[in-house]
């Protein structure tokens, strides 16, 4: 387990065409990480505004993500800090109500692989049901069932819902999300990176 090794991966997974024909915009796979990363961040997939720019997060949900965590452009883009690793590492396609759902092929394909090249990790941040589904197995559970139990999914992992725009009427419906869970998250996200 070495940076080398890692940057050689990226590489590898940066070059990937599995589903290039499902792609509306062509494959352009989003993904940070170093070996010393503490604080890993599973999102869904990029979207357009990402896609085009190859930087994760960089729209109005990663202005959201990264006041959830309290953190700084530099210090959220700082690969020794934070990797990111989405569900599906390319811009899915739209559809009736958003973008379409991550693609199937990345995470099978990738993350086992990605995850051995990051021993220094302390917190794996879970945004949105798929990587949810995916680390949790807990697909009979709504988000939101998921997200107000998130002491169970500790010391590991940390589920939040999507910090979306388009979420909106979720928080709203939802107030003990930000009383009670965002604390305890930037708590655990000031831990993992001491």
């Amino acid at each position: 387990m070495s940076n080398r090794s890692l940057s050689s991966l990226l590489r590898e997974v940066r070059a990937c065409r599995t589903c290039e024909k499902e792609l509306p915009l062509g494959p352009n796979p989003v993904v940070r990480a170093h070996s010393k990363a503490r604080i890993l961040v599973i999102g869904q997939a990029p979207g357009t505004r990402v896609h085009q720019s190859g930087i994760p997060w960089n729209d109005p949900s990663g202005d959201r993500l990264r006041d959830w965590m309290q953190l700084d452009h530099e210090q959220f883009y700082d690969e020794r800090q934070l990797a990111i690793i989405p569900m599906g590492f390319c811009y899915p396609g739209k559809g009736k109500s958003g973008d379409l759902p991550p693609r199937p092929e990345c995470a099978p394909q990738w993350h086992a692989r990605l995850l051995t090249e990051l021993p220094a990790l302390k917190l794996t941040v879970l945004i949105g049901q798929f990587a949810q589904h995916y680390y949790l197995g807990n697909r009979r559970r709504s988000l939101t069932d998921t997200v107000q139990d998130w002491q169970a999914s500790l010391p590991n992992y940390f589920p939040l819902p999507h910090p979306s725009p388009r979420n909106i009427r979720w928080f709203r419906n939802n107030p003990w999300f930000e009383a009670e869970v965002l604390p305890d998250f930037r708590k655990h996200v000031r831990a993992a990176l001491n």
